[in-house]
This record gives C-alpha cells, sequence and structure tokens, in this order.
C-alpha cells in the first residue's frame, strides 16, 4: 500500500510516537485521524495538522467503534490502524508499603493489550470490507510493544506483560485475518526521546543514550514513524515484531 492511500487512525495520536506517525503520513500524502484522551493537546495538534482528533478510551469497545465510524467518515474509509496509545505502568511487586495493588496491573494490561487488541479486532471488521488492493492486501495492523517485552526491568512486571501480550497476540492475529487481507505487525522500540524523557535531567538522558550500543543516542520519533511507513508500504512484512533499539539489551534495573 502506498502512503499517499493511506487512511489511518493513530492512537495515543496527539504526542509522542503517535503524533510523529500522523505527520509521516500526512507529508506522504496519506489520511491520518489522531485518537486520544488529551484534549487540549489534540485541539492544537489537529489545528497544526490539519488531522481531526477524537477523544477516545482505548479500553472501552462502544467509544472505539464510535472513534472507528467517525473517522472512517472524515476519510472516507479506513484501512490502517497504528496503536500508540499506552501508559508506563511502573511499580514493584513487592514495594516498601505494601505489594503492587491488583488494580494497578490489571489497568497497565488493560490500557496496553486489552485497548490495542479493541482497536485493532474493531478496525479489522471495518477493514474486512475494503475493496481488495495489491496482493488481495484489504488494511495494515501496526502495534506498538516494547523491548521491555524480552528484557523487563525491575519494577516493570506489569508493563512487560502487557507488551508482551502484543508480541505474542502478532502472530495468530495476522494468521487468522490473512483471509482478509489485512497484515498484522508490531514495532518494538528501544529508548527513545519522548515527552517523559525530555523531562528528566540531563545526567540521566547521557547515561540512558550511552547505554545503547550504536548509535548511542536515543531514538528519534520520526525514525519510529518512518518503520511505521515501511510497514504500510512493504506488503511481504506480516505476522512479526521488529525491535528498532540500536542493539540495546535492557539491564535489569
Amino acid at each position: 500500500m502506498q502512503l499517499s492511500q493511506v487512511k489511518a487512525i493513530v492512537t495515543g495520536g496527539v504526542s509522542g510516537l503517535g503524533f510523529a506517525v500522523v505527520k509521516h503520513l500526512l507529508a506522504n500524502g496519506g489520511r491520518a485521524v489522531m485518537l486520544d484522551v488529551n484534549d487540549e493537546a489534540g485541539a492544537a495538534m489537529s489545528e497544526t495538522t490539519g488531522a481531526p482528533y477524537i477523544n477516545t478510551d482505548v479500553t472501552s469497545e462502544q467509544a472505539v467503534v464510535d472513534a472507528l465510524d467517525e473517522a472512517a467518515g472524515h476519510m472516507g474509509g479506513l484501512n490502517v490502524a497504528v496503536n500508540c496509545a499506552g501508559i508506563l505502568g511502573a511499580g514493584r511487586v513487592l514495594g516498601r508499603e505494601a505489594p503492587m495493588p491488583l488494580d494497578f496491573f490489571a489497568t497497565t494490561v488493560n490500557v496496553n493489550l486489552v485497548g490495542s487488541f479493541n482497536v485493532a479486532k474493531a478496525a479489522a471488521s471495518r477493514m474486512q470490507h475494503n475493496e481488495a488492493g495489491e496482493d488481495g492486501e484489504r488494511g495494515v495492523i501496526i502495534n506498538t510493544a516494547s523491548v521491555a517485552a524480552y528484557e523487563g526491568q525491575i519494577g516493570q512486571a506489569a508493563y512487560s506483560a502487557s507488551k508482551a501480550g502484543l508480541v505474542g497476540m502478532t502472530l495468530p492475529m495476522a494468521r487468522e485475518l490473512s483471509r482478509f487481507g489485512i497484515r498484522v505487525m508490531t514495532i518494538a522500540p528501544g529508548i527513545f526521546w519522548t515527552p517523559m524523557v525530555d523531562g528528566m535531567p540531563e545526567h540521566v538522558q547521557e547515561s540512558l543514550s550511552a547505554s545503547i550500543p550504536f548509535p548511542s543516542r536515543l531514538g528519534q520519533p520520526g525514525e519510529f514513524a518512518e518503520l511505521a511507513g515501511h510497514i504500510i508500504e512493504s506488503t511481504y512484512l506480516n505476522g512479526t515484531t521488529i525491535r528498532l533499539d540500536g542493539g540495546v539489551r535492557l539491564a535489569p534495573k
């Protein structure tokens, strides 16, 4: 699929990796709608890019269906879904005061894993009716995991579990949706320059950069967006997770 043909929804689309994907698609002639829960940023980014913003709780089945209906109305269809919405969910299983509250673990998994599945299955439900393009393709779904899915650090039990679930979901979903001409891929980014990192002390940023083999720097959101664009364009990429991490392997802490 050429990027100029893209009609995409991007969750977590008003900041960080999601916003980078939106900008990349628009710059290459595609269309995109930003799904997020930050109304202030959504209004600002919509004014900046011209891309519509829809307030969407990815954990709500009906809210996602409604958002995709509205987004498809804006674009005249839907053929790409990029899941970037997520939360960090950092916390120890046995904290200083008490064990991790179960609600904390469940919320992290619900947003990162269940929310991504919720969007993916609603998007697939629409994409199956698209007219088939080259190779019979009707749509592309891209999820965002993390290298923490493979080397979770101390304090990342909830986060790593949620991201590992996305990695595990990729192949069986791709296998099932293949008969509809819908591809499913996952990107597992390493340490990227996001608003969270931007607020860290300079020495912490330098330490993070030094931990990355090559290039010894944090990833740029634009690099994530470029990979997402390549996945969309390369029809033979399907059913796998691509690490985008500069060769980093997370230490225990």
